[in-house]
């Protein structure tokens, strides 16, 4: 699957796009196919889509997600098998 990360350039998102795109390709390496960084010309966006599905809108979910929580969401959806590690949810 595609992950893409749409962020706004004029906020200076690009750095924390390339640092969670990195994340991503680092943790699902056999599982994902692509990250495309994608610079959006709606100021604050920041989205962040498996395919045509969006999984985080800071905008609509009011925050930024944090890393641990971004990895769960898409391993849950790409690879439910799958363990994070230290990153995986307590049971």
């Amino acid at each position: 699957p595609k992950i893409t990360i749409e962020y706004c350039p004029k906020c200076g998102w690009l750095i924390r796009s390339t640092w969670m795109a990195q994340e991503l390709l680092t943790t699902f390496v056999e599982e994902i196919g692509e990250v495309a960084l994608k610079p959006s010309e709606t100021g604050g966006a920041f989205m962040i889509s498996l395919g045509e599905m969006l999984v985080f809108d800071r905008k609509r979910d009011g925050h930024f997600p944090e890393i641990k929580e971004l990895k769960q969401t898409i391993r849950d959806l790409i690879a439910p098998e799958k363990s994070l590690g230290h990153s995986d949810k307590k049971v």
